[in-house]
């Protein structure tokens, strides 16, 4: 049993990812008729030992089509002709998603304004102001 790296956290064992082999439509002639070169991924998430907690509601309440009820992710990768490349993009795929729930954005530090910053601004509109006054007419005082 072969560890898969995903994040420098995560790593899942390669006997948690199921594939079945399929055929495939599209290009690929009449070699597609014959050779079963898309792939099938399940991923149980629900039962994985190696997904953080965190991580794992994330992804079971992402509300994703690829989700079953019972917390089986399933990819279906067909975009190649081959095999081999159709089993890297389902991966690539899964992967993906692990790590976008993995991700955890940096907290705002909030700052205040420096004093030239509030300086500069009313500056700005003071000059605006001015400008403004400037384009009305006399004003006619009978």
């Amino acid at each position: 049993m072969a560890l898969i790296k995903i994040t420098d956290s995560i790593a899942l064992l390669d006997s948690e990812l199921q594939e079945s082999f399929v055929r495939s439509g599209g290009p690929g002639g009449q070699n597609v008729n014959k050779t079963a070169s898309a792939v099938q991924l399940r991923f149980d998430v629900r039962q994985s030992p190696n997904l953080p907690e965190r991580v794992r509601e994330i992804i079971l309440n992402s509300g994703d089509s690829r989700l079953t009820k019972d917390g089986v992710f399933i990819i279906f990768a067909d975009r190649h002709r081959t095999q081999e490349l159709n089993r890297k993009d389902a991966h690539n795929r899964l992967f993906e998603v692990i790590q976008k729930a993995d991700f955890v954005p940096k907290k705002r530090i909030a700052t205040r304004p420096t004093l030239g910053s509030k300086k500069r601004r009313l500056d700005s509109k003071t000059k605006r102001g001015t400008l403004k006054k400037g384009r009305r007419g006399p004003v006619d005082m009978d």
